[in-house]
C-alpha cells in the first residue's frame, strides 16, 4: 500500500499567495512581460519560497504566467483570440444562468446595483471588479444549478484580468451597470426572453470592447 506524504505549506497559504500574485495581474501591477522570481515575491509578501513556488505553479497551470529565460517567470500577454473564447463561453452561461433565474426566487437587489455604481464612479478598479462578480454570482446562485457558477468561475479568472484592463476606459462604467439593471429588472418580473436576451448582448458587449481594447494596446506596442 503506498504512503502518502506529509504536506509541508498549508493549501490556505498557498491559495493566500495565488490571490495575491492573481489580483496583481489582474489590477495590471504585475503587468503583461512582468519577470517574477520566487525570493522577491516571499520578500514581498514576507513568507517561504515554499509556498510561492506552488503558487506560480498554479498560475502557470491556468496560463496566467510563462516560462522566462533564466530565473523566475513572466506574466503571460494579454491575448484578445484567447479572451474572446473565454468571453463567449461566459455569455452562453450567463444567458442559461438569467434564463433559469427567472423561474427561481431571484430578488431585485438595489443595494447591489448602488454598490456597483459607487464602485464605477471610484478609482478603485478591485472594488469595480468585485462589484460586477457579486452582481453575475447573485444570478447564478438564483438560477439554482451549481454547475453553472462551478463553470462560470473557471473563466472568471482571465475575465478578472481583461477587465483590469478595460475598466481603465471611465465612459464604459456607467454602461455596464445601466445593462445590469436592465437585466435585474427583467430577470424581478420573470420576463424569461428579455433577461436571457439582455445577459446575452451584454456578454457581446463586454467581448466587443475587450477585443477593441486589447488589439489597440497590443498594436500601439507594437509600433
Amino acid at each position: 500500500m503506498s504512503i502518502l506524504h506529509k504536506i509541508e505549506t498549508t493549501p490556505d497559504l498557498v491559495d493566500q499567495v495565488y490571490r495575491k500574485l492573481l489580483d496583481a495581474i489582474s489590477e495590471g501591477q504585475l503587468a503583461p512581460g512582468a519577470r517574477i522570481t520566487q525570493e522577491d515575491i516571499a520578500e514581498q509578501l514576507a513568507v517561504s519560497r515554499q509556498p510561492v513556488l506552488q503558487a506560480l505553479r498554479l498560475l502557470k497551470q491556468d496560463g496566467f504566467v510563462m516560462d522566462a529565460p533564466g530565473r523566475g517567470v513572466l506574466v503571460a500577454p494579454l491575448d484578445p483570440a484567447w479572451l474572446t473564447n473565454v468571453y463567449q463561453v461566459r455569455s452562453a452561461l450567463d444567458a442559461l444562468a438569467a434564463r433559469l433565474a427567472c423561474a427561481g426566487s431571484y430578488r431585485f437587489d438595489a443595494d447591489l446595483l448602488a454598490r456597483g455604481r459607487k464602485a464605477a464612479r471610484g478609482k478603485n478598479i478591485s472594488a469595480m471588479i468585485e462589484a460586477d462578480m457579486a452582481f453575475h454570482n447573485a444570478i447564478y446562485s438564483a438560477a439554482n444549478n451549481p454547475l453553472i457558477e462551478q463553470s462560470a468561475q473557471l473563466h472568471w479568472r482571465h475575465i478578472r484580468r481583461a477587465m483590469g484592463a478595460v475598466l481603465q476606459s471611465v465612459q464604459l462604467r456607467e454602461a455596464v451597470w445601466d445593462e445590469h439593471e436592465a437585466i435585474a429588472h427583467a430577470i424581478a418580473a420573470k420576463d424569461t426572453h428579455t433577461a436571457e436576451s439582455l445577459m446575452r448582448g451584454h456578454g457581446e458587449q463586454a467581448r466587443t470592447h475587450m477585443h477593441s481594447h486589447l488589439s489597440s494596446v497590443l498594436q500601439s506596442a507594437s509600433t
